[in-house]
């Protein structure tokens, strides 16, 4: 039998390390957090980014209770527009249990609903 020790170290060295910063909250209260380590931006000045929000109430669905969400999106801070690119939506995120997942091949810009997560990373990355 191996001892777990050395085991525990080396997953700790593998996994990810990611350090959420929370930047606001929706107009319903949610949580939004930012990987400040995924933060790019283009010669074009797209920002790209992953986003983070948590549900509280979670939000009621047929398969369970949606807990948070995660997004890989784009932000266009001259036009005040965003997209997205990659959406995974948790039925518990601390144990990996997904509800739906969706990476869109041609992500279209549009306007970012106000005091949703979306507006608020606009506001937050885009600030001068």
């Amino acid at each position: 039998m191996l001892p777990t020790a050395p085991l525990l170290l080396l997953a700790a060295a593998v996994l990810p390390q990611t350090k959420w910063q929370e930047i606001g909250t929706t107009s319903t209260g949610n949580s939004v957090y930012l990987d400040a380590k995924s933060v790019r931006k283009a010669p074009d000045g797209i920002v790209t980014a992953r986003v983070r929000v948590t549900y509280t109430p979670p939000l009621e669905t047929p398969k369970g209770k949606v807990t948070s969400s995660r997004a890989l999106a784009m932000f266009d801070c001259g036009k005040r527009l965003v997209a997205t690119r990659e959406s995974v939506l948790f039925l518990n995120e601390a144990k990996g249990i997904e509800y739906s997942r969706r990476t869109i091949a041609k992500p279209g810009f549009g306007p970012a609903l106000t005091s949703t997560f979306a507006d608020v990373a606009l506001k937050h990355l885009c600030a001068k």
